[in-house]
């Protein structure tokens, strides 16, 4: 059996995008697939287009064949980034912080912070520790793609 123990990650990186073209990617439910690498596929099931404070979202992470629902809620939204916490999921407990930063005019910041809680079962705690391993070749993907959405044809 895992142990329920906490762990935490954090990421970040810069793009040659406005605060507010940032913002506005990261509150498009769609951005969540578009820059999910393969082999993970997203499929949503509640969402709304564009999150809001509180909303609730419904999706299911494809790890190949295995299926891994998620629920969560979007908490303190505003230009400069929110959270999304997890109400059932993988994990005992998920917060995953998107915060935006404005370098200069024309460049971000992107930073993910996030603090989780393996759960303790045998099946569920080794898929977390599976996902929380992957998680740096995850986010760098994002990084990449994220930019690459970005600052297509943005000169």
């Amino acid at each position: 059996m895992i142990m329920s123990i906490r762990a935490n990650f954090n990421h970040s990186f810069q793009v040659n995008a406005s605060l507010s073209r940032v913002a506005d990617f990261h509150q498009r439910s769609a951005s969540m697939a578009a820059i999910t690498p393969p082999p993970i596929r997203v499929q949503m099931h509640q969402c709304p287009e564009i999150l809001a404070d509180g909303n609730v979202i419904e999706f299911t992470l494809w790890l190949g064949i295995l299926p891994i629902h998620w629920k969560a809620r979007i908490e303190g939204l505003s230009e400069s980034g929110f959270s999304d916490r997890q109400l059932k999921g993988p994990f005992s407990d998920w917060v995953h912080l998107h915060s935006f930063a404005r370098v200069h005019e024309n460049k971000t910041e992107i930073k993910d912070q996030i603090a989780l809680q393996f759960r303790p079962h045998l099946f569920w705690g080794l898929v977390g520790l599976g996902f929380y391993i992957g998680l740096p070749v995850l986010f760098k993907y994002r990084a990449w793609k994220t930019r690459r959405l970005l600052e297509k044809g943005s000169g």
